[in-house]
């Protein structure tokens, strides 16, 4: 038989599904890219590669040097993509069962603050790879950061948001006084 309680914290994690269900896909996508890597790692690098050849003439101005110190930080940005899913992946989803213990926001909280960070960490992780994948035909990775700006920037604030809003929640439930309202008996 499950417990009362039980049934009021799924009940709170349900109003936070779309945001788990986007830190689960943000976890996945970090995961997946290692895997790619193990398996197609060459493929990735000659990609790249082929991208920044591809690119116009006065893009590198002929200058291998150069080139190849793009690509190899465009893999480098494919490795944050995959370490960033992972750990922002699963911090958000972390702060999102602590959100769910809480027992004073609302459900309209709750879904505001576990879809900032689900957006958040999900659209973080896929601008290091798109930024990966840019760098070479545009011929800097400065560049290709500063061209998907509208996707960074954003996913960044909105990670903040939601932590800053959990971080105050949840100081809120621990040191403010109890609430008025009867706690329900087991």
């Amino acid at each position: 038989m499950s417990n009362p309680t039980d049934h009021e914290f799924t009940q709170r994690l349900r109003d936070s599904r779309y945001g788990v269900t986007l830190a689960a896909l943000t976890i996945l996508l970090g995961f997946s890219l290692g895997g790619v890597f193990g398996a197609f790692e060459d493929s990735l690098k000659s990609d790249l590669t082929e991208r920044a050849k591809a690119a116009p003439a006065e893009v590198y101005g002929g200058d291998a040097v150069r080139m190849k110190a793009v690509t190899d930080k465009s893999f480098n940005y494919y490795k944050r993509s995959h370490l960033h899913g992972g750990a922002i992946g699963a911090a958000a989803l972390g702060l999102m069962l602590l959100l769910a213990l809480l027992r004073r926001p609302n459900a309209m909280v709750r879904q505001a603050c576990s879809l900032a960070l689900g957006v958040g960490g999900f659209g973080y992780s896929l601008f290091w790879m798109l930024a990966a994948r840019a760098a070479p035909s545009l011929g800097s990775t400065d560049a290709a950061k500063e061209s998907l700006g509208w996707l960074a920037i954003p996913s960044a604030g909105l990670l903040l948001l939601g932590l800053t809003a959990v971080l105050a929640l949840t100081v809120l439930e621990l040191f403010a006084p109890p609430s008025s309202q009867p706690a329900n008996a087991a």
